[in-house]
């Protein structure tokens, strides 16, 4: 079983089709829309695709048209960018998001996989980076084998005994320092991090022509081309 794990695709549809076309499974972690240009066809290119998908803040944030909780330095980033994505979203999007599960439990060839978008105690909202000496005692309480979340668009792969938790980091806004989308695959019994190159400069038109303040679009672009905060 070949497993596509991808995180916080934000509505960046060239990060989400420059990803694997190989594989068995395709799990998302949350956070389909907001920041970028595109959450109609990003939303629809993961219903098309996705076997498993959990909800993320931003998720949770335009279904239900509440705040995001996203930290002081993207908070404007996201209330703009988010009264875009609702103002173009369809209502049967809007419910998909709605409908999306908090979290999910999933075994294959004998590994049992828990999924959420933030941490098991705070789906949503928790931001735990990844040296967190949290994660030790998450993994010692778990009674799933690996762990796999998102929110910190930064990837990394934490083990505890035979027990791992695996962030693949953000396809659609990486801040890891490096601009390509990032995923992970599951094969084998093994984990890799990986991650592909897109056109970025595409992405950084589209955003330039997005509704929102000159300002916020420059800091859109800035995170994109850095790939960080």
């Amino acid at each position: 079983m070949r497993i596509l794990i991808v995180s916080d695709l934000h509505a960046n549809l060239e990060a989400v089709r420059a990803l694997p076309e190989s594989y068995d499974e395709m799990w998302v972690l949350g956070d389909l829309v907001n920041y970028g240009p595109n959450p109609c066809e990003v939303i629809e290119f993961v219903r098309a695709h996705a076997s498993l998908i959990v909800r993320g803040n931003h998720d949770h944030s335009a279904g239900y048209d509440r705040d995001a909780k996203c930290s002081e330095r993207f908070r404007r980033l996201a209330e703009e960018t988010g009264r875009y994505t609702r103002a173009v979203i369809t209502e049967d999007q809007r419910d998909f998001l709605r409908s999306l599960p908090l979290t999910a439990e999933r075994t294959v060839e004998g590994v049992r996989f828990s999924l959420c978008h933030a941490t098991p105690p705070d789906p949503l909202y928790e931001y735990r980076a990844p040296d967190s000496p949290l994660w030790d005692a998450e993994l010692a309480r778990a009674s799933a084998d690996v762990l796999l979340v998102g929110h910190t668009h930064l990837p990394f792969c934490r083990r505890l005994g035979s027990r791992m938790v695996v962030n693949p980091g953000s396809a659609g806004q990486p801040k890891n320092g490096a601009a390509p989308a990032c995923y992970a695959i599951w094969e084998g019994g093994e984990i890799v991090l990986e991650s592909a190159h897109y056109p970025v400069e595409e992405t950084v038109g589209k955003i330039r022509a997005l509704p929102v303040s000159p300002e916020l679009q420059a800091g859109l672009i800035r995170v994109l081309r850095a790939a960080g905060e």
